[in-house]
C-alpha cells in the first residue's frame, strides 16, 4: 500500500512514519512518497526517517519528490500537510493581529482566516491534481485550519477527503487518565463541534457515562491540562470538557494580554527554533535524535501564553504526549482499506447531525468508518450554550472559502467582521488591509 505525503518535508512527518514502523498488521503501508517544494528539507527529512528506521529491517521504503504529480502516482492514500507562507507567515499573522489588539493565533480569529486565505487556493490546486493523478486515493487532511481546508477540498474530492486533528483524542486521553483509565479501547467518546471548537460531552464504558464522576472532583479536573487551563469551577459550570482552543474564546482578554506581554510570539519562536533545527539535522550523525530534542522543546512551550494567563506554570510530562493524530490516521487507513469498522473523531460533512448546520457543513464528530469511508454518528450533539457559536463560526468559514475561491474581498471582510474574536468592522477592515499588503499570496482578493 502506498502513502503519499504532501508537505512531507514538514516537521511532523516522523510522527507519522513512527506509527507506520510500529504497525505490524498484514497489508500495512510499504511505500511512502514524500512530496514537498523544498528539496533541501526533503533530503534532510529522508535522513531523519532513515535514522529512525535503522532498527526496522522491513521499514516502508521512502522516496522524495519535488514533482507532486510524480509522487502521487499510484497512491492509495494521500496525507496533506502544507504551510503556505511557511512559519514566517504565521509570525506575520500574529504580529498583525497584536498590532490591532486581537489574537493572531494561526487557526482561530484573524490568524486562522488569513492563513486559510493563503492556503485554500493552493489546497484546491492540490485537490484537482489528486483527482486527476490518483482519483481512487483517499485524502487525509492535516493542513490547518483543518475544517475549512477539508470542506473546500471536498468540493473537488467529495467524500474522499477527511480531516484529522489530535485535539479531541488528546483531551479524551487526558480526561480518562484523570479517572485512572489508561486504555480507552472500550470507551465510547462523545464529542461534537467544529475543528478547534468542540466539546467532550460523555465518556461511556459498558453503557455508563464516566464524565459525571470526573466533573464531581475539582482535584481530578485540574490534574490535567485542559482542566487546569479552564479551571474546575468553569468546567463544572459548563458540564462538559472544552477543546483547548476554546480558551481563546472563554478567556480572550486574558490571553490577549499575555500575548502582548510575551517576549516573542509562538510563530516567531518556532521560526527561529526550526531554522536552527534544519541546519543541525542536515549534518547530524543521528538526525532523528536532533528531531526528538526539538520536538520535546516545542511541546514544552505549546500554548505557553495561554498557560501563563491561567497561572499554570510548566506542562506536566503526561501532557507532553502527542494527542495521537498519527495513530488515528493509521486506524482510518486500515478501516477504509480493509473494511475494519472503527469509531474515530474526524472532520467530515455532518449530514445534518448538528443542529443549525446543513448536511455539507464539515464538522468534527465521532464517525463509524469502513470501506465506504466515515459516517457521522447520529448521537453527536453540541451543548446548548455552544450552538450559536458554531453557527457563527461556520458562517465565517464559509465566507472565507467563498473569498478564496471567488477572489471576493467583500467575503473576506464579512468573514473577519463576523468572527467572535474580532469585535469591530473598522478593525476587520484594517486587518484585511494589513494582510493584503503583507502577503503576495492574497493579491487575488479584489
Amino acid at each position: 500500500m502506498k502513502l503519499a505525503m504532501i508537505g512531507g518535508g514538514g516537521f511532523r512527518t516522523p510522527l507519522v512514519y513512527r506509527a507506520l514502523l510500529l504497525d505490524r498488521d498484514p497489508g500495512r503501508v510499504d511505500e511512502v512518497a514524500l512530496i514537498d517544494t523544498d528539496g533541501v528539507r526533503l533530503r534532510t527529512m529522508a535522513r531523519i526517517l532513515e535514522d529512525q528506521a535503522r532498527e526496522f529491517p522491513d521499514a516502508p521504503r521512502v522516496s522524495v519528490h519535488t514533482d507532486a504529480e510524480e509522487g502521487l502516482r499510484g497512491a492509495d492514500f494521500v496525507f496533506s500537510a502544507i504551510r503556505v507562507g511557511g512559519m514566517a507567515g504565521r509570525a506575520t499573522d500574529e504580529r498583525i493581529g497584536l498590532s490591532h489588539g486581537v489574537i493572531g493565533q494561526e487557526t482561530v480569529g484573524f490568524g486562522g482566516i488569513s492563513y486559510a486565505l493563503r492556503t485554500l487556493p493552493v489546497a484546491m490546486q492540490l485537490a484537482e491534481l489528486i483527482q486527476r493523478v490518483a482519483p481512487d486515493a483517499w485524502v487525509i487532511n492535516f493542513t490547518n485550519p483543518a475544517g475549512v481546508v477539508t470542506e473546500a477540498m471536498g468540493r473537488v474530492l467529495g467524500k474522499r477527503v477527511i480531516g484529522i486533528c489530535d485535539s479531541p483524542i488528546g483531551l479524551a486521553r487526558r480526561a480518562l487518565g484523570a479517572l485512572g483509565i489508561r486504555d480507552s479501547a472500550d470507551v465510547e467518546i462523545e464529542y461534537a463541534g467544529l475543528n478547534h471548537l468542540g466539546w467532550l460531552t460523555a465518556l461511556r464504558r459498558d453503557g455508563v457515562d464516566l464524565l459525571p464522576e470526573l466533573l464531581a472532583s475539582p482535584e481530578r479536573i485540574e490534574s490535567f491540562e485542559e482542566g487546569a487551563l479552564f479551571g474546575a469551577d468553569w468546567i463544572r459550570t459548563l458540564g462538559a470538557l472544552p477543546n483547548e482552543y476554546l480558551h481563546y474564546y472563554s478567556y480572550r482578554r486574558d490571553v490577549l494580554q499575555a500575548d502582548q506581554y510575551a517576549a516573542t510570539t509562538r510563530g516567531r519562536y518556532l521560526l527561529d527554533q526550526q531554522a536552527g533545527f534544519w541546519d543541525e539535522a542536515a549534518t547530524a550523525p543521528r538526525p532523528h535524535a536532533a528531531w526528538e530534542a526539538c520536538r520535546h522543546e516545542r511541546e514544552v512551550t505549546y500554548m505557553a501564553t495561554n498557560r501563563d494567563s491561567a497561572g499554570m506554570g510548566d506542562r506536566d510530562e503526561e501532557d507532553l504526549v502527542s494527542g495521537g493524530y498519527e495513530n488515528v490516521a493509521i486506524a482510518l487507513m486500515r478501516a477504509i482499506a480493509y473494511d475494519q469498522s472503527a469509531r474515530l473523531i474526524l472532520n467530515v460533512p455532518g449530514g445534518g447531525v448538528l443542529a443549525g448546520l446543513d448536511s455539507e457543513a464539515v464538522v468534527e464528530v465521532p464517525c463509524i468508518v469502513g470501506a465506504e469511508g466515515p459516517r457521522p454518528v447520529e448521537s453527536a450533539t453540541v451543548p446548548a450554550f455552544g450552538q450559536g457559536l458554531i453557527t457563527t463560526v461556520k458562517y465565517v468559514e464559509r465566507q472565507t472559502i467563498e473569498a478564496a475561491l471567488s477572489g471576493s474581498r467583500a467575503a473576506a471582510l464579512r468573514a473577519l467582521a463576523h468572527h467572535p474574536l474580532i469585535d469591530s468592522v473598522r478593525v476587520a477592515r484594517a486587518l484585511l488591509e494589513d494582510a493584503s499588503s503583507s502577503f503576495a499570496d492574497l493579491s487575488y482578493l479584489r
